[in-house]
């Protein structure tokens, strides 16, 4: 067979891809050995003598079956597991959720007038202090205080 490193190399800056994903067909390689000029080459393409491979990705496939075992809770234990114990689930992550949670519920009880203002305020200033470990909790100290008629 002919060598066909010229052709291979114009047709590659042709098509603007690389060496290696230029396809040609072996039957006519006294057609492509024949081609010189970058017109040539361009014929020979439009002809389907060359083409360029399709670009070769690296498959998910395995990955995505591994999320769907992590989605049930699988292959995440003590093995799996780097850093220190907050850096999966940092403290100040578990603060942002749990006092938006509480500030949430608390705004939602004072539009529907479930408490008045300075209980609003007295009852926010507990939760930023740390008072309340859910929005159950807070809801129960709440019920005790309204019972007790403070």
């Amino acid at each position: 067979m002919a060598d066909l490193r010229n052709q291979r190399n114009i047709a590659a800056h042709v098509l603007d891809v690389g060496v290696h994903r230029i396809w040609m067909d072996p039957e006519s390689a006294g057609d492509i050995a024949n081609a010189i000029t970058r017109q040539d080459i361009r014929e020979l393409i439009s002809d389907g003598v060359i083409k360029a491979k399709p670009v070769k990705g690296v498959s998910r496939g395995r990955a995505r079956k591994l999320d769907i075992k992590r989605a049930y809770g699988h292959r995440k234990g003590h093995g799996s597991r780097k850093g220190a114990k907050g850096a999966r689930n940092p403290k100040k992550r578990q603060w942002i959720k749990k006092i938006r949670a509480l500030r949430r519920r608390l705004h939602e009880m004072k539009a529907d007038e479930m408490l008045d203002k300075s209980t609003y305020n007295r009852m926010y200033r507990k939760a930023k202090g740390g008072v309340y470990r859910n929005v159950a909790h807070m809801e129960a100290h709440i019920e005790s205080f309204e019972q007790r008629g403070d």
